[in-house]
């Protein structure tokens, strides 16, 4: 009978259901009940139910990414499960404080971040977050202890924990991790240089303290603008000396150029002449290598300072 029952949920459309602080699942509606997107609606949880809001129906969720068994949408919500899950609402904010300050007392290095009541009640959960990992197995048995229930701390990133509490950022628009983002990519300082924007982690960092998510939504087509055009740093020689690229336009498909007085110019891509001569950046000059130096060794500026390896010399005495 259980194998005929899971036969038949694996069947079933599926329904993608969001919690509170934008928590997301994917549950199976094997009765086939009718559910639009907004819907409220109660499904199984770990030890008994639990409420959330329909957000995408099966026209939209793809069983073939989904691994494994699915839980189940037991009915749409009634009003007497609304009211319920306004009065969990309403226990969470004074759970919130008793929590807070059990921490404190046991004085553990973690910051609350949020509460969720299941909506039967079965279970508590707490959202922390915290610089390593945190011995809370006494915080536990002193929240069980204050309400008698299941409890559960669970520890997330400082980006999981602006998607939770929401907010705006620079743009002007709500937070990607708080509306649509689900998965946080890593994201590192050369996607704003790539992009030609300030270094400052203070102007591309969001609301989380790290460096903003959307650095890496138009990095591919910066990326593959920048192949057009010369490298920064890169020397040109052009009919009126030999220019050094200091920045370039993409937009305005526009290099700035600057020569070896200091003197500045820009010229558009479009007007360099056939045929330029150009020389990629070069790390012997960063390092400090001089260029006739490096062409006596047989060595391309740029290809880097050490010769090709041969045979080492036998130590000197003083050596061994």
């Amino acid at each position: 009978m259980a194998d005929m029952k899971t036969a038949v949920a694996e069947a079933a459309e599926v329904i993608e259901i969001i919690f509170k602080g934008r928590r997301r699942s994917h549950y199976a509606n094997p009765r086939e009940l009718p559910v639009h997107v907004g819907d409220y609606v109660v499904v199984q949880a770990e030890r008994g139910e639990d409420l959330g809001r329909v957000h995408h129906t099966s026209e939209w969720v793809k069983r073939t990414h989904l691994h494994g068994s699915l839980r189940q949408i037991l009915r749409v919500a009634r009003a007497e499960d609304l009211e319920l899950h306004e009065r969990n609402r309403a226990k969470e904010e004074r759970a919130f404080g008793i929590c807070k300050d059990r921490i404190i007392q046991r004085d553990v290095e973690m910051k609350l971040v949020d509460c969720e009541y299941q909506l039967d009640g079965n279970r508590v959960t707490f959202f922390f977050t915290a610089e390593k990992r945190v011995d809370f197995r006494d915080l536990v048995k002193d929240l069980a202890s204050a309400f008698r229930t299941r409890i559960e701390l669970r520890q997330i990133g400082v980006r999981d924990e602006a998607g939770r509490i929401g907010g705006v950022g620079t743009c002007g628009r709500e937070l990607c991790c708080a509306t649509w983002l689900r998965e946080f990519e890593p994201i590192t300082l050369k996607m704003a240089k790539d992009q030609g924007l300030s270094p400052s982690p203070s102007k591309i960092s969001g609301a989380c303290g790290r460096l903003k998510c959307c650095l890496r939504y138009e990095l591919d087509f910066y990326k593959e603008a920048a192949r057009e055009f010369p490298k920064i740093g890169s020397r040109l020689t052009l009919p009126d000396g030999e220019w050094e690229v200091r920045r370039v336009d993409i937009f305005y498909r526009t290099l700035h150029l600057t020569d070896d007085g200091g003197k500045e110019t820009s010229v558009e891509l479009s007007a360099l002449p056939a045929g330029t001569k150009i020389v990629g950046p070069s790390r012997d000059r960063r390092k400090g290598c001089d260029k006739n130096e490096c062409a006596s060794r047989g060595h391309k500026p740029g290809d880097g300072e050490n010769p090709p390896r041969g045979p080492r010399p036998p130590r000197s005495p003083s050596e061994n």
